[in-house]
């Protein structure tokens, strides 16, 4: 399966995730009605090259409030189907109807051709899974990642759910890839560098003996699915550009118990550690604001999935 290797790594915690996660069947592109606004990527597949501005309008962060509230109720919904037994193509369809629901466009879906309206990342799949006929296994650990483009804008997050009885490492690695997430959003604020970001993720999963993947990184969001703001989630000593009010962008952290490099399967997408260790990531959309951030992938009530792994 494997396409490309990249080297290196570390010698981590844990043995690698058995059995290794196999790809199954992927069914038919979901189809979108017609009266749905849609990105300018979506019959094409391809998004070009970024134009947007890094910083928002009222207008744009009123409709990405609508955008995120919508993402984060689905992710919610998609993290209840999680149990041994459900495939992630049924994850899909779930997402796929619920967005539409909304009056939403789910974001993944042809981006760059991605077939599928969601991604599902099953243990050692650090990011980029499609959807298919595998059946979830009691053990796993799952990331979906929920996109939704509403009113012309996009709010993307994601959450990391176990299936079933998962063991210590793995419940450890959640729980901490979630923790270095709210430790990032807690350095957002103007003025602040962004390499404070990674400086916060990569301390914290030093602590704890997990590795900090770099192949992939947080990026600006909002008219465009990914603008021109990079956001890496270790520390880079020359990103000392400062967070201005109205910046919108993603932190979405990938640990691992292992190597922090990656192979990428035949179909272009899937992302897998090289050593077979699992990873875990969270992710949540926000807009710096004057006196901090605004976390724009959350219910009205301001709830969101990574709340159910709060301890």
């Amino acid at each position: 399966m494997a396409k490309r290797k990249r080297k290196g790594g570390r010698a981590g915690l844990g043995d690698p995730s058995e059995p290794p996660v196999r790809a199954g069947l992927v069914g038919p592109r979901r189809t979108v009605p017609a009266a749905i606004g849609r990105p300018p990527y979506a019959l094409t597949g391809e998004p070009g090259p970024s134009t947007s501005n890094v910083c928002r309008t009222a207008a744009e962060i009123d409709a990405m409030r609508r955008a995120g509230r919508a993402a984060a109720e689905v992710l919610t919904i998609a993290g209840s189907l999680v149990a041994p037994g459900v495939t992630t193509d049924a994850i899909d369809a779930r997402v796929h109807d619920e967005i539409v629901a909304r009056n939403g466009y789910p974001s993944p879906l042809n981006y760059r051709g991605f077939p599928k309206s969601v991604c599902t990342s099953i243990n050692e799949v650090i990011c980029h899974g499609i959807p298919d006929t595998r059946q979830l296994r009691d053990g796993d650990i799952i990331n979906i990642d929920v996109t939704v483009f509403l009113d012309g804008v996009h709010g993307d997050t994601s959450c990391t759910f176990f299936v079933g009885e998962v063991d210590d490492l793995s419940a450890m690695l959640v729980r901490e890839t979630r923790q270095s997430l709210y430790k990032a959003i807690d350095t957002v604020r103007p003025g602040a560098p962004f390499n404070a970001i990674g400086r916060a993720i990569e301390d914290h999963a030093s602590k704890h003996r997990l590795g900090v993947v770099r192949d992939f990184i947080g990026h600006g969001v909002g008219t465009e699915f990914h603008s021109n703001l990079q956001i890496p989630h270790y520390f880079h000593p020359r990103l000392t550009q400062q967070m201005e009010p109205t910046m919108s962008f993603t932190i979405e952290p990938m640990l691992t118990l292992g190597a922090i490099d990656c192979v990428i399967w035949d179909d272009d997408w899937t992302a897998v550690t090289t050593d077979g260790r699992r990873t875990a990531q969270f992710e949540h959309t926000m807009v710096v604001t004057t006196d901090g951030v605004e976390l724009m992938t959350v219910t009205e009530s301001g709830a969101c999935a990574a709340d159910m792994h709060a301890g």
